[in-house]
């Protein structure tokens, strides 16, 4: 059963292929970057667009080993990559802690290798630093998340950013582009639910 809701994110795509949109990679100015893997990279996205300061969040893979990898590579788990996000966002408005203590309610960091309905090592959880600034407010709060005792273990992996790769066009706003199909998967992915019940005392 488990494996057979994993599946429902690559079932959804097949509507969205036709409909992809052309989208322009350009930076606002003064935009820092920060990159997170969440699970399925759709709900990281949209997690990310609503946070005020955030100016575009864009799908990706992202610490693998194949060049140019495409969906049906990292999906089949045989590249190394993580579904990840780069989020473009104005540090005058949000700063990099910030980022990384939304990001952590946004996740169960407690499993390995999956994330909720998602399984397998391209699911895995991440923060992926530019910079040793990154690395340390990264780590920082992954130790002190640690000793609060909240939280019964910490699998999600803290690592140097590699070549992030950006996802096919039909993956990026998926959110936006087919609503009914993403809160469908959202909701079988008993994602929020999850949410709920690991960040429950606050």
């Amino acid at each position: 059963m488990m494996k057979s809701i994993t599946l429902i994110c690559g079932l959804l795509l097949f509507g969205a292929q036709a409909s992809a949109q052309s989208r322009a990679p350009e930076q606002a100015s003064g935009a820092s970057i920060a990159i997170f893997a969440g699970g399925c990279f759709w709900c990281t996205e949209a997690d990310f667009e609503k946070l005020p300061g955030v100016v575009k969040a864009e799908s990706g893979y992202i610490n693998g080993r194949v060049e140019n990898p495409s969906y049906e590579q990292v999906s089949a788990g045989n590249t190394g990559h993580t579904e990840a996000v780069r989020v473009t966002y104005d540090p005058a408005r949000v700063s990099y802690p910030q980022l990384v203590e939304y990001f952590w309610k946004t996740i169960d960091p407690t499993v390995k290798d999956r994330q909720f309905c998602d399984i397998g090592n391209q699911y895995r959880s991440g923060i992926y630093y530019l910079g040793d600034a990154q690395r340390v407010t990264a780590e920082a709060s992954k130790t002190a998340l640690q000793k609060s005792g909240r939280l019964s273990q910490i699998h999600t992996e803290i690592e140097p950013a590699g070549r992030f790769y950006p996802a096919e066009e039909y993956h990026q706003d998926y959110y936006k582009k087919n609503p009914i199909r993403y809160k469908f998967y959202r909701t079988s992915c008993g994602r929020d639910a999850r949410l709920a019940e690991v960040w429950k005392s606050g």
